[in-house]
This record gives structure tokens, C-alpha cells and sequence, in this order.
């Protein structure tokens, strides 16, 4: 079947390929140069060379976007397809399915999680992915004990472990109609503790001297959200764990500003392809909270 490609009589670079498909996934020439732990230039040249082997243009790039052209649409599917009977190929002969245990924090972990992992999964379709989602110091707690291979927590200064990612900002969320009673304490809904937010918000209240009730604890963010979209209370959320359609009412009536945290991501892996697809999740991770 024809594909509609120039045939140069020569093979195409696989490295070249995949510098591609990072560009085209994260819709930047930064995070493909940070999974591929190289510079822009390099990717750009890398690029560049592979549509002079094909003979076509791939994508269009500008100061603030980047776009696949058709032809970059149209190839898109034929290099994964390449990568992926690659993989298949090196993983031939091996017996023992690899894992990739991954540990996130819950504020972090929202509705885009599924995309982010499938780029990974694209990455290499033989890699088993694991995923726990908790409160930060449960997923570091979990990686020093050796049960996973990658944690995505708050980063702690003290730790050389730690490579900052981006800062995930707080703010105090509820229904687009909510407000809260003059003649009652202020209703909160929280993520069960240990939770850093919940932590620092209840503080921030009562220092500022606004009297507080919880009405209602989640053990997930969902069931937070969700306690928040039936209009019961008001959370402290990162702007990625709130719910789509909630708004942040601090400024309007009045509640202490939250400070931010800061994402890190913790690993020790050594293997090379995992360490590739950690490269991959955190960077995809990140590239999503810029969109925010």
C-alpha cells in the first residue's frame, strides 16, 4: 500500500522518528529535547533531516506553536507503528514483561492522567505501567521503600533526589453559585489527611481568624469534587485537581491567599528505557500545567 512518501532509497533514523512523535505528543521542541536529554538544536536538526528523507514538511513551528502540517497528520500513525514493531523486535527474546511503577500525588493526578500515561505506553507498548495515587508523603514513603521506580510528590528541599518540575498553584474552589453563610463557620471539603494543601489551608484560616468547619473529607479528588459540584462546601485544590467548571471564590469573599507547591519528580531507575519514559511522563506532566 502506498503511503504517498517520497522512496529516497535510504532508512529512516529511528532516534529521528521518535524526536518527532515527542514533538507532535507534547506539542513542544523543550519537553522533546528533555526526554531525549538533549538540546532544541538538536531536535530541530533531527527533524529537519528527517523530512529532507522523506521529502515532505512535517510540521510548522512559530515562536509560541507548533503544528502538524497534513503530511506530519498523515505520518504521525506510520512512525508510531515503526517505533512500536521496533520495541516488538528488541523485546523478542525477553522473557519477563518489564514494570514501570509510577507514584503521583493526588492534587496532580487529574482528568489528563489517562492521556499522559498512554504516551508512555506509546513509548514502548511491552512496558507494563503501574500507577499509585495518594498523598505525597505516602508516595515518597512508598519509593524509599522500594515500591515504585518514580514518584511525581512535592518537592522536598532537603532530598538531591528531587528534579523540580513546575509549581502547582492553590486557590480556594467551589459551584459557580455557592456562597457561604454570614451566621455560620465556613464549610470546607478536604482530601483525607495527610494532605499538605488541606494542611496549609486550614492553617491560613485560622491565622487569618476565619472560623471553620469541615463538613466533608474525600479520599480521592474526585469525591472532593464532587462534594464541591453539589454546592456543599468550599475546597483548597491546585487549579489542575479542581473540578472543570468550579471557580476560585477566595478573592471574593475574602479567604487567605494559599501558597503554592512545587512538583518534583523522584527517581533512581538506571535502565535507560525507563528512564526515557519517567523523561516522558514528567515532561508531558509539566507541559500540561503550562496549558492551565
Amino acid at each position: 500500500m502506498s503511503t504517498g512518501y517520497q522512496h529516497t532509497g535510504r532508512l529512516l533514523d529511528l532516534d529521528a522518528v521518535q524526536a518527532f512523535v515527542l514533538v507532535a505528543d507534547l506539542s513542544s521542541f523543550t519537553r522533546a529535547a528533555e526526554v531525549q536529554d538533549t538540546t532544541q538544536s538538536a531536535i530541530s536538526l533531527k527533524i529537519k533531516r528527517l523530512e529532507e528523507r522523506l521529502g515532505k514538511r512535517l510540521l510548522e513551528r512559530t515562536p509560541r506553536h507548533i503544528q502538524l502540517l497534513p503530511e506530519g497528520v498523515a505520518f504521525l500513525g506510520a512512525a508510531r507503528e515503526l517505533l512500536s514493531a521496533h520495541d516488538r523486535a528488541v523485546a523478542i527474546d525477553v522473557r519477563e514483561q518489564r514494570s514501570l511503577r509510577l507514584g503521583i500525588i493526588d492534587h496532580t493526578a487529574a482528568e489528563e492522567l489517562i492521556p499522559l500515561l498512554a504516551r508512555v505506553s506509546s513509548h514502548d507498548p511491552t512496558l507494563r505501567v503501574e500507577v499509585r495515587i495518594g498523598a505525597s508523603s505516602e508516595m515518597l514513603d512508598a519509593y524509599d521503600a522500594g515500591e515504585l521506580d518514580a514518584a511525581f510528590a512535592r518537592r522536598d528541599p532537603a532530598r538531591r533526589d528531587a528534579e523540580r518540575l513546575f509549581v502547582e498553584h492553590c486557590g480556594w474552589f467551589a459551584a459557580p453559585h455557592w456562597s457561604p453563610s454570614p451566621d455560620e463557620p465556613l464549610r470546607v471539603a478536604s482530601l483525607s489527611a495527610p494532605c499538605g494543601v488541606r494542611a496549609n489551608a486550614l492553617k491560613a484560616l485560622d491565622e487569618a481568624g476565619v472560623q471553620w468547619t469541615e463538613v466533608f473529607v474525600g479520599g480521592g479528588i474526585g469525591t472532593v469534587g464532587a462534594a464541591v459540584m453539589a454546592g456543599l462546601a468550599v475546597a483548597p485544590l491546585t487549579r489542575r485537581g479542581c473540578p472543570p467548571r468550579a471557580v476560585d471564590v477566595g478573592s471574593r469573599f475574602g479567604l487567605p491567599p494559599l501558597a503554592p507547591i512545587e512538583i518534583a519528580a523522584y527517581t533512581r531507575v538506571r535502565d535507560a528505557s525507563l528512564k526515557e519514559a519517567i523523561r516522558i511522563f514528567g515532561a508531558a506532566l509539566r507541559n500540561a500545567n503550562t496549558r492551565l
